[in-house]
């Protein structure tokens, strides 16, 4: 959502520099199927624009309105959409999954140093991973929400919760989220309050190693999904800003010098693919001494078995686990043969290999699709219909 999260961002800055009033819709929590879950967001501004998206397109209208709505009240509102009911129509929603979406309206306040757009882009503009809380009353619908109050990352932490012995818990929980890398949905029943605590992870970090027309369409779908991309390359007739416009940077030189003009991290991935076994020996050789999680290689798997059998000659050892993160031929087997479809195909496999999933068929995948917050007690589970 990296991508959706900076739509966002930027839109409120527009928003803020033409005088336009905005409200931070979010999904906190979903019972059954969603076609979002929980960490969907989308801003609405008070002359109507939408950016981002909490469902596939059957909530905006409404959530539209009820934007309006908290804009105008200047007060935070939750709202639950029930598709459990074939009556879910009469109310001119039709969410076209089973189960029941639970959604946020946070009208922002530009003059709130914490305001919840800006607690998003504290955790969007680094490349840590950091925890976001929301704050809502799935106990009292009706009552005050208290809305998107804490942020922590490994080095620093923001709150807007008032009750001292509450942000205590809530920073432990947090803590707990970013020591497990998962998201948590808590309760907390004195204050009749749940929290949304949502584990946000900076964009992936695309690195290609090579400049040749093939890396083109890696780098637009790329950037569709909102990765950052970075070119390296010996070549500056290949390697420069004309051909890759797109591209958030552009390093020319030797492998040795461009490897060390890169920092990565556990959301950095490198593809090989200079179409120069050299070149390609030589930045492999730079790769196995990082930590990097994905090293795709384009190109036969002959090319790849005899370039570490070269690095093994030299007297470089290449562990079980550093052989676990190579990728060659890089890309899932979906028959690709056009360089779109082979980019289709390799930014694929880096997602399933970041995503901890095997990239086979959803139609025989045995349990639910995405991953979920712990579940809460079945009393708030019961919540019956939609309320507006």
């Amino acid at each position: 959502m990296a991508k959706e999260t900076g739509d966002i961002i930027k839109a409120f800055k527009t928003a803020q520099q033409e005088g336009r009033q905005t409200a931070l819709a979010t999904v906190v929590h979903v019972e059954g199927s969603s076609y979002r879950m929980p960490g969907a967001r989308m801003l609405v501004e008070d002359n109507g624009k939408i950016t981002g998206a909490i469902s596939g397109g059957c909530l905006e209208g409404d959530a539209l309105r009820k934007a309006m709505h908290a804009i105008s009240e200047r007060q935070n509102k939750l709202v639950a959409y029930n598709s459990l009911h074939e009556d879910d129509v009469q109310f001119g929603v039709q969410l076209g999954c089973n189960g029941i979406v639970y959604i946020l309206f946070e009208p922002v306040d530009p003059g709130q140093p914490h305001h919840p757009v800006a607690l998003l882009e504290k955790c969007y503009g680094q490349r840590r991973d950091a925890v976001l809380v929301t704050l809502f009353s799935l106990k009292n619908m009706f009552g005050p929400q208290p809305g998107t109050h804490f942020f922590l990352d490994a080095q620093t932490s923001e709150s807007r919760i008032e009750d001292n012995q509450l942000a205590k818990i809530i920073q432990q929980d947090a803590l707990q989220a970013l020591d497990q890398q998962s998201s948590l949905l808590k309760q907390y029943p004195e204050q009749e309050l749940t929290a949304f605590i949502e584990l946000l992870q900076p964009p992936v970090s695309l690195i290609l190693v090579g400049a040749g027309n093939d890396a083109l369409p890696l780098v637009d779908m790329a950037t569709i999904l909102g990765w950052q991309t970075t070119i390296i390359d010996g070549r500056a007739t290949h390697a420069n800003k004309q051909r890759f416009s797109k591209a958030h940077r552009i390093i020319v030189g030797n492998p040795a010098e461009a490897i060390q003009q890169v920092v990565a991290d556990e959301r950095t991935v490198f593809v090989l693919m200079t179409h120069n076994y050299n070149y390609d020996l030589a930045m492999m050789r730079s790769l196995l001494q990082t930590t990097c999680s994905y090293i795709g290689s384009l190109g036969p798997k002959k090319r790849l078995e005899r370039m570490l059998a070269e690095l093994q000659d030299q007297g470089i050892t290449i562990t079980d686990e550093q052989q676990a993160t190579i990728y060659g031929p890089t890309g899932l087997d979906i028959g690709a043969e056009t360089p779109e479809e082979i980019a289709l195909s390799v930014v694929a496999e880096i997602k399933a290999v970041l995503a901890g999933h095997p990239g086979t068929f959803l139609r025989t995948r045995p349990v639910a699709i995405h991953a979920r917050p712990a579940q809460i007690t079945a009393e708030v589970q019961t919540f019956a219909h939609y309320t507006g």
